[in-house]
């Protein structure tokens, strides 16, 4: 259940099913009846595994040092339903989200769409009334079936590609890689990130190749060296506050992407856009000492890593790690134990979320380990004075932002 969903589907008498039914017909009848307000809009189309999240924050930034107006709809709901939905960075207020909904109780959609449909619609109806310049659109899971593939963008952008949801993606990297590249429509350009398995970068090429989609690829069609971008044109940027060096690639990804999108865009404005550029839940640190980073599959834990080693040569840490059932803990795990000093294992608020017990059975290293439900004392304490990365499910890490 998307948090707070039940308030607005209750005030306006709106019936939505909280399932996840991937598909499309559902959601292109709804949006009919509301006018087709998804056709309106200049969209670029963001998928993929991991860095959609730092992907999308890159082009806010840039956009906004344009004096551009922008819209955001992603996934999932960190405290609740309302910062799915952004205008000019900004969440989207309850006044502006009632007049979607009623909006759409007028059109008569109640009954056949789930909440995720529902909320994308929202999203399209909000975009309408307020008119950002651009709407940057990241898909919930996937892309072929997702609700939000019903556009036709400026530019369809995959980040990455590796196992994630695999109960509906698929089992191996290639199904997975036929979903992420579902975006991809005919005549649109596609940019991707570092796409590091053979089979991912076949299926994205075939693809874009069937489609007739340009295809610009990082590290073939664009990089990003020493703060140095070199694309369709070349900027020399002053660094970027998001570390590692795969945020290097994501802030790459985000200036090919409004390129290729045909936005004229200034060194100096794209340069302070990155350097200024935040993400909550990004290696972001919130005490002295305590960093949160919502790695929550082995390809992001991967990325942690790395960073951690850039960042902090030669030392180990001490992870708190909360993760919801159902995603591949054990080679999660598995990335992060070359830099881990000790596993907290922790039980915290979530329907799906597994216990600290459920998560210490994945762990077959041998290193410090213990579980606790103590969320706000583990974390704030540092009496070790030894680094601290909480990672694992962003549920969890939105949830710590309140103490």
């Amino acid at each position: 259940m998307i948090p707070k969903m039940n308030v607005y589907k209750k005030r306006w008498g709106i019936d939505s099913d909280d399932s996840i039914k991937p598909g499309l017909e559902a959601v292109q009848e709804a949006l009919v009846k509301m006018g087709s307000p998804e056709k309106q809009l200049q969209v670029i189309h963001i998928t993929g595994t991991n860095g959609k999240g730092s992907t999308i924050a890159f082009m806010e930034a840039i956009l906004k040092e344009h004096g551009l107006s922008t819209g955001v709809f992603s996934s999932p709901a960190i405290i609740d339903i309302h910062d799915q939905i952004r205008i000019n960075g900004e969440v989207i207020t309850e006044e502006e989200l009632d007049k979607s909904f009623q909006a759409m109780k007028e059109a008569g959609l109640s009954g056949f769409l789930t909440d995720f449909e529902l909320l994308t619609v929202a999203a399209f109806t909000t975009f309408r009334r307020l008119a950002p310049d651009y709407v940057l659109l990241e898909t919930g899971m996937g892309g072929l079936l997702d609700s939000t593939n019903v556009v036709t963008p400026l530019v369809s952008v995959i980040t990455s590609i590796a196992l994630d949801h695999t109960a509906f993606l698929g089992t191996t990297v290639a199904e997975v890689a036929r979903h992420k590249g579902g975006i991809i429509k005919k005549g649109i350009p596609v940019v991707t990130g570092l796409l590091l398995e053979e089979e991912a970068l076949k299926v994205v090429r075939t693809i874009s190749s069937q489609q007739g989609s340009a295809l610009f690829m990082y590290g073939e069609r664009f990089d990003m060296k020493d703060d140095l971008f070199n694309g369709t044109e070349t900027f020399q940027l002053a660094g970027r506050k998001m570390k590692g060096l795969h945020q290097g690639v994501n802030a790459a990804v985000a200036i090919q992407s409004l390129l290729v999108a045909g936005i004229q865009l200034a060194e100096e404005a794209v340069s302070w856009a990155v350097a200024i550029t935040q993400l909550a839940h990004r290696f972001q640190e919130i005490s002295p000492g305590v960093f949160v980073d919502g790695a929550h599959n082995p390809a992001a834990a991967k990325a942690l890593a790395a960073t951690i080693r850039s960042e902090f040569p030669g030392e180990k840490v001490d992870f708190i790690i909360g993760m919801l059932k159902g995603k591949d803990i054990e080679k999660t795990l598995n990335e992060l134990i070359q830099v881990a000093a000790s596993f907290t294992f922790l039980t915290f608020p979530h329907p799906q979320a597994a216990t600290g017990e459920q998560l210490m059975k994945y762990c077959h290293h041998e290193v410090k380990k213990v579980t606790t439900a103590e969320s706000n004392t583990i974390i704030l304490s540092n009496v070790r004075n030894k680094k601290k990365i909480v990672t694992g499910s962003l549920y969890l890490l939105g949830s710590l932002m309140d103490y």
